[in-house]
C-alpha cells in the first residue's frame, strides 16, 4: 500500500481550517516549511516550550502582572538576546521563526509571535496587535492595557506614542485620537498569519521571485478562501511560472466570485492572452 505524503500545503490547509481551533504558533512556524522543507518543527516547537519552562520555573504562584512581564522582557531580550533586525528588515529570513530562533532576530511580528507564545506558556495573557505599519503585542497590567513593541527590546508605548505612529497611516482628516481604539484591538490569529504572508508576499514581489512567492500564494489561497483576490494573485503568479492553464482556472474563478470588479477587464485580457499557450500544451 503506497502513502501519500502530507505536503507543506496539506498540513497548513489542515491546521488554519478552523478559526476555533487555530494553532497561531506552530501554523506561522510552519511558513518555514517552503523554504526549509528539512525544518524538523516539532524540535522547533520544543526549543520554545524550553524557553517557557524557564520563565515559569521563575514565577512565584502569587506573581504580580507587572512581574510576570518583566521577567518575561529579562529573559527574551536580557538572556536570549532577541532583537530587531533593523539592519535588513526586508530580508525574507525575517520571516520565518525557525531562523528568527536561531539568529535571535526578526521584524515586528516574528518577534511578537515568538515572545507571545512563550509568555502564554507561562501563563501571561498576551494578545497580538495589527497596528499598521509595526505589529505590536498588548495585555493587562493594574487594570489598564499595556501596549509593548517586541521590536524595540520591549519598551511599553504611551497613548500619545501609539497616536503618533498611527497619524502617517491616516487620511489627513482623520484625528488618530478618535481611530486610535479601532487600530488597538486584539488581531485573531487568522488576521496574523495572513500580515505575515503578505509580508512575504511583498518581498517575492519585489525580487520578481516568483518562485518563491507561489507557495507563499497558496497558503494565502487556504488561509482567506473568502478573498478571491488571493485567487487572483495565484493566477497572475501561475502566468509568470508559464502555468498557463492553472492561471486561467484561477483568473476565472476570481471572475465568477467578482464579475463586476474594478480590474475585470484586465483580468479577462490577461485569459485571452494565456489561451494560446494553454491551447499548446494540448
Amino acid at each position: 500500500m503506497t502513502v501519500t505524503p502530507i505536503t507543506p500545503l496539506d498540513y497548513w490547509t489542515t491546521l488554519v481550517g478552523d478559526d476555533a481551533s487555530l494553532p497561531l504558533f506552530e501554523a506561522a512556524a510552519s511558513v518555514a516549511q517552503d523554504a526549509y522543507p528539512g525544518l524538523d518543527l516539532d524540535a522547533l516547537l520544543i526549543d520554545v516550550d524550553g524557553f517557557a519552562a524557564r520563565l515559569r520555573g521563575r514565577l512565584a504562584t502569587d506573581a504580580t502582572p507587572l512581574h510576570k512581564l518583566r521577567m518575561l522582557n529579562h529573559l527574551f531580550f536580557g538572556e536570549l538576546h532577541f532583537r530587531g533586525n533593523a539592519n535588513d528588515y526586508y530580508d525574507p529570513e525575517n520571516s520565518y521563526i525557525n531562523r528568527v530562533i536561531e539568529r535571535r532576530c526578526g521584524i515586528p511580528i516574528t518577534l511578537a509571535l515568538v515572545y507571545i507564545e512563550i509568555g502564554r506558556q507561562a501563563g501571561i495573557p498576551l494578545q497580538g496587535v495589527s497596528f499598521p505599519g509595526h505589529y505590536l503585542v498588548k495585555t493587562r497590567v493594574n487594570g489598564g492595557e499595556v501596549f509593548i513593541d517586541v521590536f524595540d527590546q520591549g519598551r511599553s508605548l504611551s497613548r500619545g506614542e501609539l497616536e503618533a505612529r498611527l497619524i502617517s497611516h491616516l487620511p489627513d482628516e482623520d484625528d488618530p485620537t478618535l481611530a486610535l481604539g479601532v487600530h488597538l484591538q486584539s488581531t485573531r490569529p487568522r488576521e496574523t498569519l495572513a500580515r505575515l504572508l503578505r509580508n512575504l508576499k511583498m518581498i517575492h514581489l519585489r525580487d520578481d521571485d516568483w518562485a518563491r512567492l507561489l507557495p507563499v500564494q497558496q497558503r494565502l489561497v487556504a488561509l482567506l478562501p473568502g478573498e478571491p483576490t488571493e485567487l487572483r494573485d495565484r493566477g497572475f503568479v501561475y502566468s509568470q511560472l508559464e502555468c498557463p492553464r492553472a492561471a486561467i482556472d484561477d483568473l476565472e474563478a476570481y471572475l465568477d466570485a467578482v464579475p463586476r470588479a474594478a480590474d475585470a477587464p484586465a483580468v479577462r485580457a490577461r485569459i485571452d492572452e494565456l489561451r494560446p499557450e494553454a491551447d499548446r500544451l494540448n
